[in-house]
């Protein structure tokens, strides 16, 4: 019923806490199946999950302006919400108060989506369980793989990816 990236997009975002991870999950997904629509719903969980990837690292500039951008999103789709399994009104009213925290400087602190579908929680449990985490652990500010994982990663891909992007706008100038 629902799409495996999402399921473990959930186990991350609830368990470890890695939204780098969840933002490459959900990034994969979106390319597949909505890539031309900057406006899907998978866009706006990947905002969400860069958001707080930034709030963490204490770049508030950078957590606002992407949560600002996920909340409008999620404004304009409560149905589409809904068909994830997560309570529509609990998730703005949810991020609301996140990006009030955000605007007073306040420090980053883990949140959960309100799921209102139980089979979902299960599922996205189980998934947290298999990969050896704790479902509703706050984040290890510790863990510097996590926190600061877009420093530490194998950037050769995006770099190539970037690099065909240029030749190809600029054969077709």
């Amino acid at each position: 019923m629902y799409p495996s990236e999402y399921i473990h997009f959930l186990a991350h975002f609830h368990g470890d806490r890695d939204y780098f991870e969840c933002h490459e999950l959900l990034e994969d997904y979106w390319k597949k199946t909505d890539s031309r629509n900057k406006d899907s719903i998978w866009v706006g969980f990947i905002l969400l999950s860069v958001s707080l990837y930034h709030h963490r690292r204490k770049n508030f500039s950078g957590a606002k302006r992407t949560l600002a951008k996920a909340i409008k999103i999620f404004e304009l789709q409560p149905d589409s919400i809904t068909k994830l399994g997560v309570t529509p009104v609990g998730l703005i009213h949810l991020l609301h108060e996140q990006l009030s925290s955000l605007q007073k400087g306040e420090s980053y602190r883990s949140i959960s989506i309100p799921i209102c579908d139980t089979s979902l929680t299960e599922l996205a449990k189980k998934t947290c369980e298999q990969k050896g985490f704790i479902w509703g652990n706050q984040s290890d500010m510790t863990n510097k793989f996590i926190i600061d994982r877009h420093k530490l990663r194998d950037r050769t891909s995006i770099v190539q990816e970037r690099l065909k992007s240029l030749k190809t706008r600029k054969g077709s100038e």
